[in-house]
């Protein structure tokens, strides 16, 4: 299975700009300097990477619960990565993820047990495992 994504850049780094296209057509937009570094309405590689890694770990989460015959209602898992600047330049330097379950009939105990499985066994963390990840995940209902 291969997934497929696209980015152009114009220009030179400060003042040049870019998109990024996913292959399956559902996202396309721009990014510059600006968007990355700084603050604007625009996404960035950082913010794809940290969707990419809320929704494989909210799907690897359910799927691990209801395979222990606990169906979760939702698993919602917000993932902040953070960027900065060191001597070798910018660099990922943590993800921090925070999840939230509804699981009927499931202890906070178990929960929590789960979520600490898949924050090293999902996919995508299992790629960014030279990332510092931490974890807040909480039963909710």
């Amino acid at each position: 299975m291969d997934r497929k994504a696209d980015a152009q850049w114009f220009g030179d780094l400060k003042s040049g700009n870019g998109t990024m296209a996913v292959g399956s057509g559902a996202f396309s937009g721009p990014f510059s300097f600006i968007s990355r570094f700084e603050k604007s309405g625009d996404t960035n590689p950082e913010e794809l990477l940290g969707a990419a890694h809320a929704g494989c770990f909210s799907m690897a989460l359910a799927n691990s619960l209801a395979g222990a015959g606990h169906v979760a209602t939702s698993v919602k898992t917000t993932a902040v990565v953070t960027a900065n600047k060191g001597a070798t330049g910018f660099a990922i330097t943590g993800i921090a993820l925070t999840t939230r379950g509804v699981v009927p009939g499931l202890s906070e105990a178990e929960f929590q047990k789960f979520a600490e499985e898949t924050k090293t066994g999902c996919i995508i963390s299992r790629a960014l495992a030279a990332v510092p990840m931490t974890l807040d995940a909480k039963l909710e209902g």
